[in-house]
């Protein structure tokens, strides 16, 4: 089989080449995100990994998007898109008209599927969805990112300013005095010219922003420089200069400049990284896919080649060196930022460009050139360090470069990720100062809003409503009923471009115990789902071939042989949903063994809307892109999955579930493809003659990924679909089949309206995020769903891309 896959080239882009005719599809090279393949009109999209180990984004993921969104265009990163959130990127977010957030509050993942029939606007009009942890004491301020005493005014306070020596020649100005003493680099360095080591970071402050340190847990495999001799004011500095491109994992290493202190050049590398690159970020970077196709250079050779050439006592001088670190995966304890070096009040930072321009007195960063030159980049960095050394704090104080950025409104750099670029005046509007890392780390949603310009608007019951008062972060409208609430929405969030609507549909939390009935009876109803009765057979059946044939389509839990009946009949309880409807479509009606067979599900209360379930599922737009396949060896991972699969046109992502025991890789996989009509393809593939020779057996899934995780940590024992936690069920005044039960399904379906009323309202090219808290009791916890989307809009009316 590896062979086939790593071998004859020339046979491998013959088999793409057929493949791809007879698809109608691009190439799996075929990058929508990649430069090189832009589409002719520019247009917010949402590309989601959400192919995680457990499935679920933390409530802090889910602000980091939306305090990016918040932020919009004042946020350096969203000019290509918003990357570095690990599980999402939204490319041209400039473009979109608007943030909507709908928080259904006291639901959670087990009402959706439980409901799953009646969420007909949801579960058709969300693409993705992702688990959410169960709910903190308040759900909305720990996403949006604000105590429950927030509408407080932020704090701002400045450092206290160290004592300072006046020159008596400065007595004449007492306020040019008074602006020296104030200035934060004064502040820092005082006015006397200062050595080499006085420029380093402290050990706190390379904690503070970000820099790879011993014994944080992200930088567990990070490798040293291994430069830990005594530093003096005479030792090497070099320059250092990384571009990246965006990948599954994040931003990852493409290029590494490194000058020594005369500026020369002593390493310039291009480098391949480890995963699929899904941006170039070419406008940025001047990486191509043309370029970085022949390398063959990897991370580690890099890395072992700069512990080489660097000595003991080298200092690294580079500009938001903590991003170039990070890229590098490489600790260095011996740093001088000059985008901290050149710190102004507030943490702002500016970008540098602007200071080779204005300190240097060079143009970099050319708009003639695509990308930059890191090489260029690196030997700016350098020479800015050593004129901060050589003219002393005072020379740069004096320069006022705080006047000369405002009249230049010089964005800053999109590397520094921990920084906010200054925010011109608006009509209307004060200028309203960036933040530093920490700044930006620790605050909210209101807080970025502001920063933006913008104020949230917030409708919600009164009775929910508490946590957030109208302030100038925010307008609050609450009402006496969710019908107030739609009605409200549905006029005002038109006209807002970031909005929370929160519906709560019960005065009083739901009984415990109907909600633990609930997840017993759903645990028993997708094993009933997943179990298949096949027979009858002969007598003289021969049972180890047939387990066998039955284990093909997936992976079983148990497989038991029926005597009471006139002829043997199998039970076979599969692992997954898709197994047995495999077993079903291919086994149903032919003859095994010398006898004509049935395959067929139990006939029980809780399967009879089985068929009705099993085709809503396979429509979900969660599922169409999905395909579901059996026949991988446990020793296989990921990224075997990835070579295997590469002829595949549109592969987006391979999920490869893990045995919660043993945490091996199951012999089953789920491949992603960008759209339905790729999965549709690659199943034509697998299936049709050519079929790669794979033995494999696939259909499209029936289960989402996060769905899939609870399950395969939910369900009950196997070979007891109704294991000792299910039974005795609860009383039959709470079942869900009882009045009460009737009742939370008409009340399911009304939010879902209610959802469908709001979502039909918004503009085109809104980013809609739907947010099912989840539950917590003292019964247990059931964890949230979040469900996302942006509004399609007419590609007529959107606006032509500039070259």
């Amino acid at each position: 089989m590896d062979a086939v896959l790593v071998g004859k080239s020339k046979k491998r882009k013959q088999l793409q080449n057929e493949l791809v005719r007879g698809s109608g599809e691009g190439t799996a090279s075929g990058d929508p995100d990649d430069e090189e393949s832009q589409p002719q009109w520019k247009k917010a999209r949402l590309s989601t990994k959400l192919f995680v180990k457990n499935c679920e984004i933390s409530h802090d993921q889910l602000r980091e998007l939306l305090k990016s969104v918040a932020l919009g265009k004042q946020h350096e990163s969203t000019e290509q898109g918003v990357p570095n959130l690990g599980w999402c990127h939204l490319s041209h977010p400039k473009h979109l008209n608007g943030v909507v957030v709908i928080v259904l509050q006291g639901v959670s993942q087990l009402h959706f599927y439980k409901f799953y029939l009646q969420f007909k606007h949801l579960r058709k009009a969300f693409r993705y969805r992702f688990r959410l942890p169960a709910p903190s004491a308040n759900f909305l301020a720990d996403v949006i990112g604000q105590q429950p005493n927030g509408n407080k005014e932020e704090e701002r306070i400045l450092p206290t300013p160290s004592t300072v020596k006046v020159s008596s020649s400065s007595l004449a100005n007492p306020q040019a005095i008074k602006d020296l003493q104030n200035d934060p680099i004064i502040r820092k360095y005082g006015y006397e010219k200062v050595g080499l080591v006085k420029c380093l970071l402290t050990k706190e402050e390379m904690k503070k922003f970000d820099f790879p340190l011993q014994g944080l847990t992200n930088c567990k495999n990070y490798i040293s420089t291994e430069c830990a001799g005594p530093v003096s004011d005479s030792s090497p500095l070099f320059g250092l200069d990384c571009e990246m491109c965006l990948t599954p994992n994040g931003n990852e290493l493409t290029r590494v400049s490194l000058v020594d202190a005369e500026g020369r050049c002593v390493m310039d590398e291009l480098v391949k990284p480890d995963n699929r690159i899904l941006n170039y970020l070419t406008r940025f970077s001047g990486i191509t896919r043309k370029i970085l196709k022949p390398v063959t250079t990897k991370l580690r050779d890099v890395q072992a080649r700069l512990k080489k050439l660097l000595p003991p006592d080298a200092v690294l001088v580079g500009h938001s060196l903590n991003s170039d670190l990070q890229a590098l995966q490489m600790i260095h304890p011996n740093v001088i930022d000059t985008s901290l070096l050149f710190v102004r009040d507030l943490g702002r930072r500016f970008k540098l460009k602007f200071l080779a321009k204005a300190v240097l007195g060079r143009e970099i960063q050319c708009p003639d050139r695509v990308g930059h030159d890191s090489t260029e980049d690196a030997v700016a960095t350098l020479e800015l360090a050593q004129y901060f050394i050589k003219h002393g704090p005072r020379k740069i104080a004096e320069m006022k470069l705080d006047t000369a950025v405002n009249s230049q409104q010089l964005l800053a750099n999109p590397k520094q990720r921990n920084t906010l670029p200054l925010c011109p005046r608006g009509p209307h509007k004060e200028a309203r100062p960036s933040k530093d890392a920490t700044w930006q780390k620790n605050a909210g949603v209101l807080e970025c809003l502001d920063v933006a310009g913008r104020k949230l608007l917030f409708l919600s019951q009164k009775a929910g409503g508490s946590t957030f008062m109208s302030s100038r972060f925010c307008q609050s409208i609450l009402c006496t009923s969710d019908e107030e609430v739609l009605e409200q929405a549905q006029a005002e969030v038109p006209l807002s471009s970031f909005s929370i609507i929160q519906f709560s549909q019960w005065p009083h939390p739901l009984p415990p115990s109907l909600t633990v009935e609930m997840h017993k009876k759903l645990k028993v109803k997708w094993a009933e789902m997943s179990t298949v009765y096949a027979g009858p057979f002969g007598e003289n059946f021969c049972l180890k071939p047939l387990k066998k044939l039955f284990a093909s389509f997936g992976p079983i839990c148990s497989f038991e042989v029926i005597l009471e009946t006139d002829e043997p009949y199998l039970c076979i309880q599969y692992g997954v949903l898709e197994a047995a409807q495999l077993a079903i479509e291919t086994l149903s009606g032919a003859c095994v063994q010398g006898a004509r067979i049935k395959v067929l599900r139990p006939v029980q209360e809780l399967t009879l809307d089985c068929d009705t379930l099993v085709s809503a599922l396979e429509t979900d737009p969660e599922n169409e892109g999905t395909i579901y396949v059996n026949g991988m060896k446990e020793s296989y991972t990921e990224e075997d999955m990835y070579q295997k699969f590469s002829l595949l046109p549109c592969l987006e992502a391979v999920f490869l579930p893990v045995d919660p025991q043993s945490k091996k890789h199951k012999k089953y996989c789920f491949l992603k493809f960008r759209s339905s009509e790729g999965a549709q393809n690659a199943l034509k593939i697998l299936q049709g003659p050519t079929g790669l020779s794979w033995k494999l057996v696939c259909r499209r899934a029936l289960t989402p990924s996060h769905l899939h995780e609870w399950i395969c940590h939910s369900c009950p024992d196997p070979g007891s679909p109704q294991g000792p936690d299910i039974a005795p069920l609860a009383s039959k005044e709470n079942s869900p089949s009882s009045p009460q039960g009737e009742e939370l399904k008409i009340a399911m379906s009304r939010l879902d309206e209610r959802v469908k009323k709001l979502h039909g309202r918004l503009p085109p090219s809104t980013l809609c995020i739907v947010l099912l808290p989840g539950t917590e009791s003292v019964h247990g916890s059931s964890p949230g769903l979040g469900l996302i989307s942006i509004n399609d809009d007419d590609m007529k009316s959107a606006t032509p891309e500039v070259p």
